[in-house]
């Protein structure tokens, strides 16, 4: 994947978030940017606070100390691990979509990339789980954002639907402009399909290109040592990290449970 230029600007920083539930320490003193059209995955061991971390950027979730800055006002579309409406309701894959306006040739780009022109008729409680995960990518991309929450979009999905979907978030920032934020527990995707890597364990352990952060004794010690993954060539990644190609490996996953 070729990596484009990064502002030097962020669009959002978070300055020594510190979020509390139950008297629980969820995050502690996190400090994070996104920069536009960057791809971020944000990685960790169950419990890290990663879902904690989003709703955070969301504005879901208040912090009990930090600062949050940007730039511009933000417009966010964020696409949940599950979205399971009742059978009762009578919701088709046109209905859900037409609940977001956006510019006809637009939306029909979106519809023929994300491929769901033939479920459109479709009710969304029908669709298998690769279908319903473009209907809502679709759906989140009609808002135009300027960044894309994804968490754990790919979870249930076969391996070929995840790879054809992974090259279509890949193409996303290029294509219409908007920064990306991903969970995954899927190393191989994070190491060949983002420009930076963030592990968080309630507080950044480390943070840098794919190539850089496996070396990393904070990475090793929740992920092993033992896996060396594939690496696309890049001209360069995230703010002047050097490419490194590395050697092929099998697609591990970190088996998710839920987290706070």
């Amino acid at each position: 994947m070729s990596q484009q230029a990064i502002s030097p600007s962020p669009l959002i920083s978070l300055s020594q978030i510190s979020v509390r539930i139950d008297e629980r320490d969820i995050l502690k003193n996190v400090d994070f940017s996104l920069y536009p059209k960057e791809i971020v995955t944000l990685i960790g061991p169950n419990g890290a606070g990663k879902s904690t971390l989003i709703k955070v950027l969301l504005g879901i979730v208040k912090p009990v100390s930090g600062q949050i800055q940007s730039t511009q006002k933000l417009k966010y579309s964020y696409v949940p691990q599950k979205f399971n409406p009742s059978h009762s309701l009578p919701l088709r894959v046109s209905d859900l979509l037409e609940l977001e306006s956006c510019d006809a040739t637009i939306k029909e780009e979106i519809i023929r990339d994300t491929g769901i022109f033939r479920l459109m008729q479709s009710k969304v409680q029908q669709l298998s789980g690769g279908e319903r995960q473009r209907v809502l990518l679709a759906r989140a991309l009609l808002r135009h954002p300027d960044i894309l929450v994804l968490d754990e979009p790919m979870q249930g999905l076969d391996i070929q639907s995840e790879a054809e979907l992974y090259d279509y978030v890949r193409s996303l920032p290029e294509k219409y402009g908007c920064a990306i934020l991903m969970v995954s527990h899927d190393l191989q995707w994070v190491m060949q399909g983002t420009h930076r890597v963030v592990c968080l364990n309630k507080h950044i352990c480390c943070s840098g290109s794919p190539e850089n952060i496996q070396q990393h004794p904070e990475y090793q010690a929740i992920f092993g040592t033992n896996r060396v993954f594939y690496q696309h060539h890049h001209d360069h990644c995230a703010h002047g990290d050097s490419a490194t190609p590395c050697q092929h490996d099998t697609r591990p996953h970190i088996h998710p449970e839920p987290e706070a």
